[in-house]
């Protein structure tokens, strides 16, 4: 993990960003509750929300350790995906150690019970694959694509991580040393470094799992023990705390069988109380500005809560981030750079760590950009203002509507259909994750079609409003 890359373009939903370990190939990527709660029935779904024209293959079961594993096989191309999502990430991280999650992607790679250090990287490089880890809000992921007659070699491997790492002490300061020198390189070293993805939730929320600093204080990482990360490991990467994805060009039973020979004797282990994530209703803006000695011109990042995940106004905040933000046909677009020429660009997005769906818990709608210095900050927030209050005294049509629709379904169906497979992967992953329900993967396109103007309408006037924002702007401090 060297460098943060960005990730899930595709899906037009904004910069997003991916801590990437510096060996891997660079890409790999959705709850207001993370209860485990029974999958609907197919009876139960509506046929609204069901109807879709590209339905993807999902078999999901639970091994008796709790590992949630869902399957979905695609024959188009002679390859799998291999993708193993933890319930671990930056905002469910222990207190007084923040950067532990993304410090303990790193130790992932350093060896396991039959691998040595970096051996599983040479596996995967060595038999034609690619691989990649990133630390998420909440969760922690790791993805091989390989050469589909190789299946059974990634499976083994995974798991053999999953049952017993390679912990000890010289591991540990070693890592302890390449996350930190991450942080100067990427935040601290760097012109906007952290802006906005960093920052903004550290401004915008008053709940210290959403708002501490997700890369980690220095002082926090040389705080570590041998034994804290032991525990670490037992505690967060065990079976009942996981959730494995294959997808790809394989059989089910066979792969069912795999998945049971090398993961089903992992034992599972007590899981804590999960923390409070919830955030209070914000009723004032706030505004902040953050000096930095590197950057030569001014930036502005603004932020809104989100509505709840999987409720009607959380559909329509994705659609309203389509017509607001997204493309260049977008409102925010066409104001501030077509019209006005305030910038070269403005983009943004839901979840800046990700998408829209790969996410638990509280999440912001943000948007940002750099602008020269004979442009005021209250120039931008007025253009802001102006292009909300329009659709909020104007509404929003049906056409419109349709529109967001077809940008949000291009979009949404480029990403699961890619070539990789590590979109869908994801997905599913995810949706196991959180919801206990991966075949939502097929309904999502349903929901978005159930979604109305007045919809539209009331989720703009309870979330788009001014005292639910947080604006941060960067005061430049280097001569251009």
């Amino acid at each position: 993990m060297k460098q943060i890359t960005p990730l899930g373009q595709a899906l037009g939903w904004g910069t997003a960003f991916l801590l990437t370990l510096g060996a891997c190939s660079p890409k790999a990527t959705p709850v207001a509750s993370t209860s485990a709660t029974p999958p609907p029935t197919a009876e139960a779904t509506p046929a609204s929300a069901a109807a879709s024209s590209f339905q993807i293959p999902v078999e999901y079961y639970t091994l008796p350790n709790g590992l949630k594993v869902v399957l979905s096989p695609d024959h188009t191309a002679p390859t799998a995906t291999v993708a193993a999502y933890y319930n671990i990430g930056f905002r469910n991280e222990p207190r007084d150690r923040t950067g532990f999650a993304h410090l303990f992607e790193h130790l992932m790679f350093q060896g396991s019970q039959n691998l040595g250090k970096m051996e599983f990287i040479q596996l995967i490089q060595k038999n034609g694959g690619i691989l990649n880890g990133s630390t998420r809000f909440d969760f922690t992921n790791y993805f091989e694509v390989v050469p589909s007659h190789k299946l059974e070699t990634m499976l083994w491997a995974e798991a053999d991580r999953m049952r017993g790492l390679a912990i000890n002490q010289a591991n540990l300061t070693n890592q302890q040393g390449v996350v930190k020198n991450e942080v100067r390189v990427n935040v601290l070293n760097q012109p906007y470094g952290g802006f906005p993805w960093l920052d903004m939730p550290q401004y915008a929320n008053k709940n210290w799992n959403n708002a501490h600093n997700f890369y980690g204080d220095l002082k926090d990482l040389d705080a570590a023990t041998l034994e804290d990360a032991q525990q670490f490991f037992k505690t967060y990467y065990a079976p009942n705390n996981a959730a494995l994805a294959v997808v790809g060009d394989f059989e089910p039973a066979q792969a069912k069988a795999w998945v049971q020979k090398y993961f089903g004797n992992i034992p599972a282990a007590t899981q804590p109380p999960k923390p409070d994530l919830t955030e209070p209703r914000q009723e004032k803006e706030q505004r902040f500005t953050k000096d930095d000695k590197l950057a030569t011109k001014p930036a502005l990042a603004f932020a809104y809560h989100m509505p709840e995940r999987n409720t009607p106004e959380y559909y329509a905040l994705i659609l309203l981030d389509q017509i607001l933000l997204q493309g260049k046909d977008s409102r925010l677009y066409q104001a501030m750079v077509q019209k006005r020429g305030l910038t070269d660009d403005v983009s943004g997005g839901i979840n800046y760590l990700g998408n829209a769906f790969n996410y638990a818990g509280p999440m912001l709608w943000m948007g940002n950009l750099v602008y020269d210095q004979t442009v005021k900050s209250d120039s931008v927030v007025s253009v802001l203002d102006q292009e909300i209050n329009r659709l909020a005294k104007g509404g929003i049509d049906q056409p419109t509507l349709d529109l967001a629709v077809v940008k949000l379904r291009s979009s949404l169906y480029d990403q699961l259909s890619g070539s990789d497979n590590f979109g869908r992967a994801d997905m599913l992953a995810a949706f196991a994750l959180f919801d206990n329900d991966p075949s939502r993967i097929n309904t999502l396109e349903g929901e978005f079609r159930k979604i109305t103007p007045a919809i539209m309408q009331r989720t703009i006037q309870e979330y788009l409003r001014p005292t639910n924002r947080t604006i941060v702007v960067v005061n430049p401090l280097a001569k251009s």
